[in-house]
């Protein structure tokens, strides 16, 4: 029998290949727990804490991981080379704090109100994920926050993040290919040769932010975006247009 239940708090366990599908483990604790290639199927996780634990291999499907947190985590398993797969997961308020979800495969997922910070998404791929919520018939609410993030050579095409908190992630070749980040506050970021073709950023906060090779010219829209003074020459640039010091502000 599983030692993992409901409101259960376990510190320095090892469970290898343990099985939870379906089971009741809301509100449990696990600090300094090792699981490996651990079953989530189905599993009401809500409300549950993991600090600093090692969770290889695991599989989340369609598990409820509802105001969950994860607190120094390690996901990847260099030894596979594989990361978590969290798919058809309910992740709404869910936190993630200084973890490494290299390679994570996030699919099908809710996450409206998820909070990522300090964590490594290095080639994490986010296909069919929602950070909105319906507020009765017609009002959708994006909520979301990921903030000190690595997001390099991570899938993020077709993203919607409008208006939310991107601060000092890094986008460094990240496919954000058609992804609307429409008023959202990308200061400190660094989108070095980021995939940017049809993504929205009008009124995107940008200031402080690494925009070498950002190419205006492949946005859906950019109208408002916020950026210093600096950055200007670097977006001139390029878009191929030959900046003379000083004197392009003069004309």
């Amino acid at each position: 029998m599983s030692r993992l239940e409901a409101g259960a708090h376990l510190d320095g366990v090892t469970l290898d290949k343990v099985d939870v599908s379906h089971e009741d483990l809301s509100d449990i604790v696990l600090k300094n727990c090792v699981l490996e290639g651990a079953v989530f199927t189905g599993a009401n996780l809500r409300g549950a804490k993991f600090i600093r634990c090692r969770i290889l291999r695991p599989r989340f499907q369609h598990a409820d991981l509802r105001e969950a947190l994860f607190e120094e985590c390690a996901f990847y398993d260099a030894a596979s080379q594989t990361g978590p797969a969290f798919t058809a997961c309910k992740l709404e308020d869910t936190r993630f704090v200084r973890c490494d979800m290299s390679h994570a495969r996030i699919e099908g997922s809710e996450l409206h109100g998820a909070d990522f910070e300090d964590c490594n998404f290095l080639g994490a791929r986010f296909h069919h994920t929602s950070f909105a919520r319906l507020f009765g018939r017609k009002v959708e609410r994006v909520r979301a926050r990921m903030a000190g993030c690595n997001f390099e050579l991570a899938e993020l095409a077709a993203i919607r993040l409008p208006g939310c908190e991107l601060t000092r992630s890094r986008f460094r070749e990240t496919d954000l290919f058609g992804a609307d980040l429409e008023g959202a506050d990308l200061t400190g970021c660094d989108l070095f040769q980021a995939i940017v073709d049809d993504a929205r950023l009008a009124g995107a906060d940008l200031r402080g932010a690494e925009v070498s090779g950002l190419d205006l010219r492949r946005l859906a829209t950019y109208d408002g975006m916020k950026i210093s003074p600096d950055q200007q020459f670097k977006l001139l640039d390029a878009m191929g247009i030959d900046v003379d010091g000083e004197k392009a502000l003069e004309n």
